[in-house]
């Protein structure tokens, strides 16, 4: 067709359609300096884990650079659309500490000058971008019916290679005369657009990936489609309208993308456009059962939904921090010459993000997690368990508010020194933990003796309980307890005799019965302290259930 023919189509195709000049005065250059960084969910399900990922990339690319993160919804696919899935995505970022400046804000309604933030109120300005193409000659309307699946565009493909042997990726429709598309939209026939594409597979596009580093790619020779039958974008077309209007810098995404980058690339060539800075980031993944690496499923992972975490009671930052351990490699060297700095003081960069997948670790993400529990001071420890209950366990709530002042003293032992106890992972356990110290406790505590005589056990704890006395300090406590063992063969005789006031022997054994006996535990904070929190009433009791079993 001419270029008369072209901006006839375009006219036809798309009537109503504002120039493209109109859209690119309303939304003029940013003043700021910094990087523009966007997530942009999808409300066809949970915020997976991956796109928390890649938010505390884009949070902390913004922050370094005093830039704008901004939130745009790709409400797109209605088909796949699960109710509230937007706000609940945009909760999750803010729940965790990466809550947007701009767009897009859930039930709230949007803040700043670049919207509308919600794809399907920018139709009219798809729109008006495909009139500008279909003008300028690359793009064209496609009749064809919709295909149903992979097998039906499979024998399509065949059919034409058969009929054609120097098809490339073009589409059949791209050759309609200006009279054909005329009758067939005469007779309301549905249309999708499609991209013209110039491309040579044979050539290469050069770029450089902030995270990959400089690369090759092929051109691209596909027609693909740019908007639907039902007036609706695909991401390409969206991405490139969107990012350019919004003026978004730096578009970080994951690298299931990559293979789509060509397309992109002429899209933007195909308007004329400044070219977007790429960064293309790896991907979470597990071990499936053959121990090969795979992408974390939302259908087998139940912690792909981040709201996971917050159910458990992990520290937000706990999460954070873990991931920022899998972005960059130094982050942990950071923390621990930095342990009082907040992780967005880390001074972030793209490129020390490694290429390969990262494998997701339970074990490092809770070490992390204890690490930072282990900061705070009891009452902030409380809170934040209060915190937790208060959203997802009632019964946990009422316990909690209702023992504060026992749970805050047991927290209380060994915090705030050089090396603070780490035994709490998430909120979630902590009422476990420390059941202890709550009434009407229950010692269902397993007893193995292992080499401990039963009887020798028996006279020691009964020895322990008449001369029972918590008026003297720890040290005092420990001698006492050391002397009373002694009695009872928990020593070496020969080497307590020679040094009784820097002798532990086997002393451990008798301690270690005893905190069983006080918290059902073989593992628990100084028994000392714990034992001073309780009182003597209740420790008494709680040694003579023990010997009670232990008779029998």
């Amino acid at each position: 067709m001419e270029e008369k023919e072209y901006l006839e189509l375009a006219d036809l195709l798309y009537p109503k359609a504002k120039s493209l000049d109109y859209y690119m005065k309303k939304y003029p250059e940013r003043k700021t300096a910094g990087e523009v960084t966007r997530i942009a969910p999808s409300p066809t399900g949970y915020l997976h884990i991956g796109q928390l990922y890649q938010a505390v990339v884009h949070r902390m690319v913004a922050n370094r650079t005093n830039g704008i993160f901004y939130a745009r919804l790709e409400d797109t696919d209605n088909k796949r659309e699960v109710e509230k899935a937007g706000e609940i995505a945009y909760e999750m970022l803010c729940r965790f500490g990466l809550k947007p400046d701009e767009g897009y804000r859930g039930d709230a309604s949007e803040i700043g000058d670049y919207g509308p933030y919600k794809q399907t109120e920018r139709i009219e300005i798809y729109h008006a971008f495909a009139h500008e193409l279909v003008k300028r000659g690359r793009a064209f309307p496609c009749f064809c019916k919709a295909r149903e699946n992979v097998e039906e565009i499979r024998e399509d493909r065949l059919s034409e290679l058969n009929e054609n042997s120097d098809i490339a990726e073009h589409d059949p429709c791209r050759n309609l005369s200006l009279d054909d598309i005329k009758k067939n939209l005469e007779d309301k026939k549905p249309f999708a657009l499609r991209l013209l594409s110039l491309g040579d597979s044979s050539k290469t596009h050069t770029f450089t990936d902030l995270i990959k580093g400089k690369k090759e790619v092929r051109e691209n020779e596909k027609d693909d489609v740019l908007i639907k039958s039902n007036g609706i974008p695909v991401y390409a077309f969206a991405h490139i309208v969107d990012d350019t209007l919004m003026h978004t810098t730096t578009v970080i995404r994951g690298q299931e993308w990559y293979q789509s980058l060509p397309v992109h690339i002429e899209l933007s060539r195909a308007f004329d456009f400044k070219p977007f800075k790429y960064a293309h980031t790896p991907n979470i993944c597990v071990l499936d059962e053959n121990g090969n690496k795979r992408k974390i499923s939302k259908r087998k992972d139940k912690f792909a939904d981040v709201r996971f975490f917050l159910k458990q009671g992990y520290p937000v930052e706990a999460v954070i921090e873990y991931l920022l351990n899998l972005l960059n490699s130094d982050f942990e060297i950071w923390r621990k010459n930095n342990p009082d700095l907040s992780y967005t003081e880390f001074p972030f960069e793209l490129k020390k993000i490694g290429v390969t997948n990262p494998l997701f670790d339970f074990m490092k993400l809770n070490d992390i997690s204890k690490s930072i529990i282990s900061r705070y001071s009891a009452e902030k420890v409380f809170d934040s368990a209060l915190e937790w209950a208060r959203d997802y366990d009632k019964d946990a709530e009422m316990t909690l508010v209702k023992n504060k002042e026992n749970l805050i003293k047991v927290f209380s032992i060994d915090r705030g020194t050089v090396r603070p106890r780490k035994d709490i992972t998430y909120f979630s356990e902590i009422l476990s933990l420390y059941d202890y110290v709550l009434p009407n406790f229950e010692n269902n505590a397993e007893i193995n003796l292992g080499a401990v005589n039963r009887a020798d056990l028996v006279d020691f704890l009964k020895d322990y309980v008449k001369n029972y006395n918590l008026g003297v300090d720890n040290g005092e406590w420990f001698e006492i307890v050391k002397s009373i063992a002694f009695k009872h063969n928990f020593t070496d005789n020969k080497t307590y005799k020679q040094d009784p006031s820097s002798y532990a022997g086997n002393i451990s054994d008798a301690t270690k019965f005893l905190r069983i006996a006080i918290t059902g535990k073989e593992n628990s904070p100084e028994l000392y302290s714990i034992m001073k929190i309780l009182g003597r009433d209740e420790n008494i009791k709680r040694i003579n259930r023990l010997i009670e079993k232990l008779d029998k």
